[in-house]
């Protein structure tokens, strides 16, 4: 396995994971940017929970591929639905917090592909 990819995939694992968390206490500024995006808070547990379970998934793929690639195209996809609900909301300044989250999901996944 490649040193890049185990780090990218540990990083967006901790990542998701760390995002997950932030939506589960519930912080003031993630509910006062939703509603501005037009999601209602309700969703924040549901949204956490796949955060949580890509995250873990990631950190599973390490031992078992299938599940990571699953995980890390499965994050794209949520990361690329962030980007796209910030967009849509036209709060382009804010198109930095979903960006990296995408980025690393992104890379984990390419770098599984290449290697």
């Amino acid at each position: 396995m490649d040193i890049a990819y185990v780090v990218t995939t540990v990083l967006a694992a901790a990542a998701a994971l760390l995002a997950a968390g932030i939506d589960v206490v519930r912080a003031e500024w993630v509910r006062t940017n939703m509603r501005a995006y037009g999601v209602p808070e309700s969703w924040l547990t549901p949204l956490a929970v796949v955060k949580a379970l890509g995250g873990t998934a990631l950190l599973a793929g390490l031992a078992f591929p299938p599940i990571g690639v699953a995980a890390a195209a499965g994050l794209v996809l949520y990361f690329v639905g962030a980007v796209l609900t910030v967009v849509r909301a036209r709060f382009y300044t804010h198109i930095g917090y979903p960006l990296p989250y995408l980025l690393l999901a992104a890379a984990s996944l390419g770098l599984f592909v290449a290697s």
